[in-house]
């Protein structure tokens, strides 16, 4: 992220650290006097990294999740009001996908599920929690599914879902901005099942999405962006993508968690990303922004026929001729109208 920038390397990390911190863009102007498409820029440049640094690491199909919740946030915008899907894993905190969109339908959710795929292991036991958007139990059955062989022979394999995949819903009625009423709906799988996972994770007692409305509450306070009624709304898609991948970015690898540090054998501080087994260490900001991620493998490209081969046979042209080739021993016609003397 660092490579092609002329201000100094500490200043950089000075800014990038404040915005990962809540800090609005206008205000890191008039305290560093710098420009805003300058800072605007160093925050979209940092976002983009931080989202190659997720994918290299975190969505790579290792992670045993057991507990998956999901949902979205609302977000107000200049002239726009767009949607953050979220979704984590409760038993390590772990951020696992976002999706941005100016709609909510069936495209996000299935674009937030697919990236929540590629973390987990294929076929485990799995529970996933929503809230009553009608687009997630479908979304999730169209993407945890596996190819199986059902018989021998020639045929096409059956896509078929999880065998030990639950979707719980959880229902919240309102009044007032009061809380009157919470449904539990069990929408698919083993309800004994879904318990032995729930108190696996660790994440409550009950069938909730307390956890995600917490990390939700999270990106709302270090994302300047997001908070309601400011000053300081986002104008495009891309900045609010580039800023949730900044800011899940430091959350799984550089925030100590306090609950993962007080359960921690040595009580020491403890990340996410640390619980997940995903690193050793507590990260720093400017570790995160040079991350040399390895570039993508190398795809031997197909073989190109050299066109100045003398040996490569002409390619025919045109429509293929019908008429035979006129004799060259015969005297032409002449063409033409005939001449006439004076």
């Amino acid at each position: 992220m660092l490579s092609g920038l002329r201000k100094p390397t500490e200043l950089i990390v000075t800014v990038i650290t404040l915005l990962t911190y809540g800090c609005p863009v206008q205000a890191i102007v008039q305290a560093f006097e710098l420009d805003e498409r300058t800072v605007a820029d160093w925050r979209d440049r940092a976002g983009k990294h931080c989202q190659q640094v997720h994918e290299a690491l975190v969505q790579h199909e290792q992670l045993d999740l057991v507990h998956v919740q999901a949902d979205e946030i609302r977000v107000k915008g200049r002239k726009m009001v767009a949607w953050m899907g979220l979704a984590m894993m409760v038993s390590t905190r772990l951020w696992l996908a976002g999706v941005v969109s100016q709609t909510r339908d069936r495209t996000l959710a299935d674009r937030m599920l697919r990236q929540v795929r590629a973390c987990a292991l294929g076929a485990r036991a799995l529970l996933l929690a929503t809230d009553g958007w009608a687009a997630y139990p479908k979304s999730i059955k169209r993407v945890f599914r596996e190819k199986v062989k059902a018989t021998a022979g020639r045929g096409r394999a059956s896509l078929r879902i999880w065998k030990e995949l639950c979707i719980v819903t959880i229902i919240k009625r309102v009044e007032k901005h009061h809380l009157v009423e919470v449904t539990r709906r069990l929408t698919w799988g083993n309800e004994t099942q879904a318990n032995d996972l729930l108190k696996q994770s660790r994440g409550g007692t009950v069938w909730n999405t307390a956890f995600i409305e917490r990390l939700n509450g999270t990106f709302r306070e270090r994302f300047a962006a997001l908070t309601r009624k400011c000053r300081h709304a986002a104008h495009r898609l891309a900045s609010l993508e580039t800023g949730m991948y900044l800011i899940g970015c430091t959350y799984n690898f550089c925030f100590a968690h306090q609950e993962l540090s007080q359960a921690s054998h040595a009580g020491s501080s403890c990340t996410p990303a640390m619980a997940a087994g995903l690193t050793d260490h507590l990260w720093s900001i400017e570790e995160v922004l040079t991350f040399q991620v390895a570039p993508a493998p190398w795809v031997t490209p197909k073989r190109v026929y050299n066109r100045r081969d003398p040996n490569r046979p002409k390619r025919p042209r045109g429509r293929p001729r019908t008429r035979p080739m006129p004799d060259p021993t015969l005297p032409k016609r002449p063409r033409g109208r005939p001449r006439t003397s004076v």
